[in-house]
């Protein structure tokens, strides 16, 4: 996103129990020290970390770090039917090295891509720019690209991405760009040096009108497993990338998203509850990104955001939610708030967990009132 820098920020912030339930997941994630106090990683089971929420409890608690792979459920439902976590400016993180001398801009991820990419993130934000004769990773003062807002060349994460897609051929990979690039015929290539074409969803594949998009399980048995969007209408006819707003629909992102009860779509996007379109991407992040406010964002105010855009889009659960430090929660945080929709979207439940072969929205109901 344009035009913020990065400023420190003291925030008084209010203690409050947080009760969480012990309970082990069919993809191996163990959740039994969940919110158990611990002074590192190590001391946490499988799928946790260590972190501090100081709005939540004091100290360092064991926190829930990776997803549920929904795939492992069902994998014969069409791509929409499925939920995706996704990161909002995903190359803008606390690992990689300057690559320019000084970086004086914000931050929104503590993991590179690959580490997000392993803890189960499914759909990367990257802005890109033209940059020092190449395509850049970049956050922009004035609309442009300078050292002290770039990150890394497009290419070197698009390679991360090659690589998980490489080493995990059940995996489908989405790209929301930011588009800035105006070299003709530069995004095209630098998907092509990255080594990504051969895994590319055509957009003469991509569903019109609100229709299904193809089964996971044949997108996958076709190697069809990357998903790229663009910001730029142009490039959808000059170099095949799919335009957007052509099929996803989007809430406000930033401050301006962050009311509670409200739920209002982009300014470049069709109204969320517009059916012509097939995808729905809730955004639910600060303009500026603090991982200190971001602990309470990904916890419930999380769940009733997602609650609130259900209904204003016609009655959908969105299929990608945007974060900035995916990780930090007071508990099961965005993870748990995904594994809810993919219930929803799979079997009517509140988890997916819940999601048996046989299972139903009455499953569900009449589980709850044993």
């Amino acid at each position: 996103m344009q035009g913020y820098y990065y400023f420190v920020l003291r925030v008084d912030l209010k203690e409050k129990e947080n009760t969480l339930r012990e309970v082990r997941d069919c993809s191996g994630i163990s959740l039994e020290s969940l919110g158990d106090e611990c002074s590192s990683d190590a001391d946490c089971q499988t799928g946790l970390s260590c972190f501090s929420c100081s709005e939540a409890f004091d100290g360092l608690r064991c926190i829930r770090s990776t997803t549920t792979n929904q795939f492992e459920f069902m994998n014969s439902l069409p791509f929409n039917r499925y939920a995706y976590l996704t990161t909002h400016n995903s190359f803008a993180n606390e690992v990689e090295p300057l690559h320019t001398g000084i970086r004086l801009t914000f931050l929104n991820q503590e993991d590179n891509v690959t580490q997000q990419l392993n803890n189960g993130v499914r759909a990367l934000m990257l802005d890109t720019y033209d940059f020092k004769g190449d395509i850049w990773l970049c956050h922009s003062f004035g609309g442009r690209c300078h050292d002290h807002t770039a990150f890394w060349l497009a290419i070197d994460t698009l390679k991360e991405v090659e690589a998980f897609l490489s080493g995990n051929p059940s995996e489908i990979v989405t790209l929301f760009l930011e588009d800035y690039v105006e070299t003709p015929n530069g995004l095209s290539k630098v998907f092509k040096d990255a080594g990504l074409m051969k895994y590319w969803f055509p957009v003469s594949s991509m569903p019109q009108n609100g229709q299904d998009w193809p089964l996971v399980k044949d997108m996958v048995a076709s190697n069809q497993r990357f998903v790229v969007f663009t910001s730029a209408k142009s490039k959808q006819e000059s170099e095949g990338i799919a335009y957007q707003w052509n099929y996803v629909v989007e809430n406000h992102y930033g401050d301006v998203g962050e009311h509670p009860g409200e739920c209002s779509n982009r300014g470049e996007s069709a109204p969320l509850n517009d059916k012509t379109k097939s995808l729905v991407l809730i955004n639910h992040f600060h303009s500026i990104a603090f991982k200190v406010m971001a602990c309470e964002d990904n916890s419930a105010s999380l769940i009733s955001m997602l609650d609130t855009c259900y209904g204003r889009s016609g009655n959908r659960w969105a299929n990608f939610v945007a974060v900035d430090y995916y990780k930090r929660s007071d508990g099961g945080g965005v993870f748990q708030a995904v594994d809810k929709l993919n219930g929803q979207l799979l079997c009517g439940c509140d988890d997916v967990h819940s999601c048996v072969p046989g299972s139903s929205s009455a499953t569900c109901s009449a589980t709850k009132d044993q």
